[in-house]
């Protein structure tokens, strides 16, 4: 994982908007209608190498395929693995039980999520290596004669998706994320093996807490937290830690937000993580004020922190300076050399759905850039 003395590098947290054509195919598919698997094919290698040379060209260094692939971040793996049946019901986030009128807007503003949530109702193991392949294919191929200085790949962490599929098949829920993290532990190994970063979406262990897993005490959901990472230490046994980059959040949604868990509760479990780097939300108003946690904590000397420095759920364009400033909160924790300029979260989270226009998207993201050469500058003085 490069970083850099002379500068800050910017990056996102990997997922992009998917052009229309791909996100009508793709929810096709979800939906078991028709749809021509060579057109989906063909569409999605086009978009992937279409949103790497956009990356490149608005000044994004470390880039990702947009996730172009991909339903979704959450539940892409159902499709790869065994054991995944139907749907399940999903539960209101504790946030947003008192407001249902905000929900009647925001719903009619954003539409329904697209994709399924599966059960999992029998055991899980690799069942189709081959969309795992052609990703790796068309993003080495879309990075051919690009001006990036590295490219990662995003990949479900063992806990995200038990949150997201729930358990209908094996006795615990140790026992079923222990079996995802088996499963899923080969594709972290081949996507290093490619020559890429591999990044985990764990938002498992901050939004789980007033989502998928609500109803168990603080206690409960910090065990289970750390069971999580100790399962996902394990799935990486084979991957160095300077390849790895692990993301946190507390869910890429507008709303309250006053259930969620703060950092500094989760921070200890999240440092005994193997990846090296660190992305997270520092943007929005209910977590721009916990730079000062990661500044009172213990942060190992080796660890690279990715502060998310544009809000994803927002159509305002960051003014640079804004973003220069953010950046600098960090450096002046941890050193320049040791932090990388990023997003709270992704900004195509679910294929054809959400409300950020693409447009502003690309604008923010070159506005990141603008804000980071504002704070390279400073850093010469």
């Amino acid at each position: 994982m490069q970083t850099s003395s002379e500068r800050i590098f910017t990056t996102h947290v990997g997922s992009l908007p998917r052009p229309d054509a791909l996100a009508e195919l793709l929810l096709k598919k979800e939906k078991g209608e028709d749809f021509s698997i060579q057109e989906l094919e063909d569409q999605t290698r086009i978009a992937v190498s279409e949103i790497v040379r956009k990356q490149s060209e608005i000044g994004v260094d470390i880039v990702s395929d947009g996730e172009m692939s991909k339903i979704a971040y959450s539940t892409y793996a159902k499709d790869r693995l065994t054991g995944f049946e139907g749907d399940s019901e999903r539960r209101i986030n504790l946030d947003l039980v008192p407001y249902p009128n905000f929900r009647e807007k925001m719903a009619r503003m954003t539409g329904n999520q697209p994709m399924r949530r599966p059960k999992c109702v029998a055991p899980v193991q690799v069942k189709d290596r081959e969309p795992l392949i052609k990703d790796l294919a068309n993003f080495k191929s879309a990075l051919t004669g690009v001006d990036v200085i590295e490219a990662f790949i995003t990949s479900s962490s063992p806990g995200v998706a038990s949150m997201f599929m729930p358990n209908a098949y094996y006795n615990t829920h140790e026992d079923y994320v222990e079996a995802l993290g088996d499963a899923l532990r080969e594709e972290y190994e081949s996507i290093v093996s490619a020559g890429f970063l591999l990044q985990i979406d764990c938002p498992d262990l901050a939004m789980a807490f007033h989502t998928a897993f609500q109803g168990i005490t603080k206690k409960q959901f910090l065990e289970r937290a750390r069971f999580h990472i100790d399962v996902l230490n394990e799935a990486l046994r084979n991957v160095p830690e300077d390849s790895v980059r692990m993301h946190i959040c507390w869910g890429n949604y507008e709303g309250p937000h006053d259930h969620d868990i703060p950092v500094k509760e989760i921070l200890p479990i999240v440092l005994d993580a193997k990846p090296q780097a660190i992305a997270f939300e520092a943007s929005n108003p209910r977590h721009s004020h916990e730079w000062v946690d990661w500044k009172e904590a213990k942060l190992p000397d080796n660890k690279i922190l990715i502060p998310g420095v544009l809000d994803s759920t927002s159509n305002f364009i960051e003014h640079p300076e804004l973003i220069a400033q953010r950046i600098e909160t960090f450096t002046n924790i941890v050193g320049h050399e040791r932090v990388i300029a990023g997003s709270d979260c992704g900004f195509g989270t679910f294929a054809g759905y959400g409300k950020m226009d693409p447009d502003i998207v690309f604008a923010k993201l070159e506005a990141l850039s603008q804000g980071a050469a504002i704070a390279t500058d400073r850093l010469k003085y």
